[in-house]
């Protein structure tokens, strides 16, 4: 059961009249004709609900009754909001805040070897052919080792067209599986959506909030002319419960595409520069699926009308920007004893009065996997100051260190995109940039990657696609808690 009294913001004694007024408070900043946020109108849309329960007394109380009859609720998982500044300046002109988003569990669950309802989609393009292919049969049947009789697990196949090597079904036979993984043989072009659209249909024959539903294509080629419907498909995932992760080999995949498609529902994305590293990716995925306790987490975000969200990237478990253009921020899962964390820049509009303000309303969401607890909820309201002269304050360093490492993600983008319009000297000033600060943090062989690439740009005035994805990826891996 929902707790009404935290989605109105009002304690359970509140009088009549505290009820009334956090209601007409939530209206003022969050409906929508006042607000343009696609996360302030459905959230304002469950505060109207708890309203409509708690402003009434007989309903209250028959809620209220209800609420009683059951055991406490516990707390599977709480959020923890730290603000760059808590204090801003008075200022005439916008300026921009960052808030470190902690979705911290109860560190007293453990994990729950989560059933699994899994999908392999396996590219075998022509571009496959060789160790690539081989290496990711190993891989599939070392998954299939690891998983059990109360896995389900589907297989499919794909170039220009999908193959169902193995129906979707609890996995009871490992043999067969394997058998039908080692008949393939490379060849063909590569069409993404040909492979998903075969993964959606098997996964979605047993997806349900008690199993942690997830689809993993692992691919080495681009995708022509089916992009769009890749991503269209994406969310009809999302309303299935059904996440995507990605894995590009090599260096010829469209690693924007394969971000898109991963962040949409949660997942996450990764450069494989060698084929021998396929098995570490696939074992990682599966440990991190396996051990969630909660699953399809949602981040909704509620901003006041005159703020504005420019960004949003997770941080942990696995480091991913998200797509913010869209409510909620699709986060993925929370694992037992670790914060999944988000960082969110927003911009704030001038302020020229002191005092304090609102600033934002998040609301966390996920299915609890212990004991099949189901859905739960979790919001936070954030407030700021704002002064004239505001006194010295000490930045957290949990922000500064992830906004230092987040920088560095961000300018090798930059320079990416600078060599992409043609403007060689400023990818070259940035790539160095990105090299020394690089050496600083004692990341020798990526600062070495950068700095040889600064120096080979001037000539080729092409960025390599290894190099791109090489720092591209390597600065977010720094992301990471453990910096792996």
């Amino acid at each position: 059961m929902s707790d009404l009294y935290a989605v109105l913001g009002v304690s359970p004694e509140a009088f009549e009249d505290d009820i009334r007024r956090a209601y007409r408070a939530a209206a003022r900043r969050l409906h929508p004709d006042v607000n343009p946020h696609r996360g302030a109108a459905s959230q304002f849309r469950e505060i109207t609900a708890a309203y409509e329960v708690l402003g009434d007394a007989v309903e209250r109380a028959r809620y209220d009754q209800k609420r009683r009859q059951q055991p406490p609720e516990n707390q599977y998982f709480t959020l923890k909001v730290t603000p760059s500044s808590r204090i801003v300046p008075v200022l005439s002109e916008p300026q921009v805040l960052y808030l470190l988003v902690e979705l911290v569990p109860d560190f007293s669950l453990t994990a729950t070897n989560a059933h699994l309802n899994l999908t392999l989609v396996i590219d075998h393009s022509t571009s496959m052919n060789g160790l690539r292919l081989e290496r990711t049969k190993v891989a599939a049947h070392r998954l299939i080792d690891q998983l059990t009789a109360n896995d389900v697990l589907s297989v499919i196949a794909f170039s220009d067209r999908a193959e169902v090597l193995v129906q979707a079904a609890p996995l009871t036979d490992k043999n067969a599986a394997k058998a039908m993984i080692t008949t393939l043989q490379a060849s063909g072009s590569t069409e993404i959506y040909q492979g998903l659209q075969a993964a959606y249909e098997q996964n979605r024959r047993y997806a349900s909030k008690n199993f942690a539903n997830h689809i993993i294509l692992i691919t080495d080629g681009r995708t022509y002319g089916d992009e769009e419907d890749s991503l269209a498909l994406a969310q009809r995932c999302v309303a299935e419960g059904i996440g995507i992760s990605a894995m590009g080999i090599g260096e010829e995949w469209n690693d924007a595409f394969l971000d898109r498609l991963a962040s949409t529902t949660g997942g996450t994305s990764h450069y494989i520069n060698s084929p021998n590293v396929v098995q570490r990716f696939l074992e990682e995925r599966l440990r991190l699926l396996g051990q969630a306790i909660v699953e399809r987490v949602t981040l909704s975000l509620a901003p006041d009308p005159d703020v504005t969200v420019e960004n949003a990237f997770r941080l942990s478990p696995s480091a991913q920007p998200l797509s913010h253009e869209s409510d909620p921020l699709m986060i993925g899962q929370i694992l037992p004893r670790l914060s999944t964390s988000v960082i969110l820049t927003l911009q704030l509009p001038p302020i020229p009065q002191p005092g304090f303000r609102s600033l934002i309303r998040l609301a966390a969401s996920g299915d609890v996997l212990w004991n099949n607890r189901g859905a739960y909820q979790a919001v936070a309201d954030i407030s700021i100051e704002a002064m004239v002269k505001p006194p010295a304050e000490e930045r957290p360093m949990v922000i500064l260190d992830a906004l230092s490492k987040l920088s560095l993600y961000r300018i090798q983008q930059k320079a990416a995109e600078a060599a992409a319009r043609g403007d060689i000297r400023e990818a070259t000033r940035k790539l160095e940039t990105v090299a020394t600060r690089l050496l600083e943090s004692g990341q020798t062989e990526l600062a070495n990657v950068a700095m040889a690439e600064a120096r080979r740009l001037s000539s080729t005035r092409t960025l390599s696609e290894e190099v791109h994805k090489a720092l591209k990826y390597g600065t977010r891996r720094l992301l990471l808690p453990s910096g792996e």
